[in-house]
């Protein structure tokens, strides 16, 4: 399945869940917020979330800075 991520058109195994897309990605620990389809997926919800083939996907991780 071509999921689209940040922009970038990526393939994974059907039935993906958002946390085995950061696991396949080696983002675990380093996303803070991801959005599918422009809707915001809670944290506990990543491991059952399932994707489907098209799905765009914005991960984003907070920085600080000045």
């Amino acid at each position: 399945m071509k999921l689209i991520i940040n922009g970038n058109t990526k393939e994974f195994n059907t039935n993906a869940t958002l946390e085995k897309v950061l696991q396949e990605l080696g983002l675990t620990g380093k996303v803070m917020a991801a959005a599918v389809n422009m809707e915001v997926v809670k944290q506990n919800l990543w491991p059952t979330h399932k994707l489907n083939d098209g799905d765009k996907l914005e991960l984003l991780d907070f920085v600080g800075g000045g």
